[in-house]
């Protein structure tokens, strides 16, 4: 087994797990857990998604948050936009990462983005051309990437073609997401090796979900094929709203704890990661998946 020697993880947890959640979460205590996690270790996060609040409340405080944030040295603040209007709030905002996210299954794009997936792409061409031009690095990911409705039956050629695509427009990095939880480390390796071959000089991000329990052992897998950039939610917190079933992502101290104990760095803090998630499971007054967690909670 062939391992890189240090990985990058992007917390997604203030975007992607607080969205998840009904209970609403006040801005000053988004603000504190992103700050936390700044102090852990984790130099990236989405920090906001750009979206109608009416289908989204808990981000309606989007630009609220990026404003009590500001700028950070060496830390990658980002947002993601689901449409031309979410490009330009994320800009507005004075934000200097935004994450596109582009369905590769027609009726996920209609419910999670009232589009077909030819709109999304069309839509995506012209967000992509206004967010370079306010020169902002631009992340696109695309949903469903593993499966949508059962492993696999997203056809890799369109995969490829999109990647393809993505990079003419001059996109930074792509990320390829689960967002059903049904990729397994055979599909993540094969699916993985045939977009490094198509945009070699592109970096890939994977974001995992753990819907059946996969997540960390899709994650050495790609490891194992080089990937080294991976999305991650503190606690687990996550899913996907318009997909039942679809639980969190994989846990930032999880995932963490996996690399490091294969020698691979992360630079993350573990304990402060699994102090925010405690915190949080106290406001939320429930656990969350983290493994850690509860030995954590265990060892009083």
């Amino acid at each position: 087994m062939v391992l890189p020697g240090n990985i990058s993880l992007c917390e997604v947890g203030p975007r992607d797990g607080f969205q998840y959640e009904t209970k609403p979460i006040p801005t000053d205590l988004k603000v504190q857990f992103i700050e936390a996690l700044i102090e852990a270790g984790l130099s990236r996060l989405q920090v906001a998604s750009f979206v109608h609040p009416e289908r989204v409340p808990q981000m309606a405080d989007a630009e609220a948050v990026v404003a009590r944030l500001g700028s950070r040295d060496g830390v990658a603040l980002a947002g993601l936009a689901l449409n031309m209007k979410g490009v330009e709030r994320a800009v507005s905002a004075g934000l200097h990462h935004v994450d596109l996210s582009i369905a590769t299954h027609d009726a996920h794009s209609l419910d999670n983005a009232n589009m077909t997936v030819d709109e999304a792409v069309r839509e995506a061409e012209r967000m992509t051309k206004t967010a370079l031009d306010a020169g902002v690095r631009v992340q696109i990911g695309l949903q469903t990437v593993f499966g949508y409705r059962r492993p696999g039956d997203t056809p890799l050629t369109n995969i490829l073609s999109l990647c393809e695509l993505f990079v003419a427009w001059g996109a930074h990095e792509i990320s390829l997401g689960d967002t059903t939880g049904l990729a397994n480390p055979i599909l993540i390796q094969q699916v993985t090796g045939a977009v490094q071959e198509t945009v070699p000089n592109v970096p890939l991000v994977l974001h995992l979900h753990d819907t059946r329990g996969l997540g960390l052992a899709n994650v050495l897998a790609a490891m194992e094929v080089g990937i080294c950039r991976f999305d991650a939610s503190f606690g687990g917190l996550g899913g996907c709203p318009f997909i039942r079933g679809a639980s969190g992502n994989v846990s930032t101290e999880d995932l963490a704890y996996l690399a490091e104990s294969v020698g691979v760095e992360t630079g993350v803090q573990r304990e402060a990661v699994v102090a925010c998630t405690l915190k949080m499971e106290r406001f939320l007054e429930r656990r969350l998946p983290s493994k850690l967690a509860r030995i954590a909670e265990l060892a009083g």
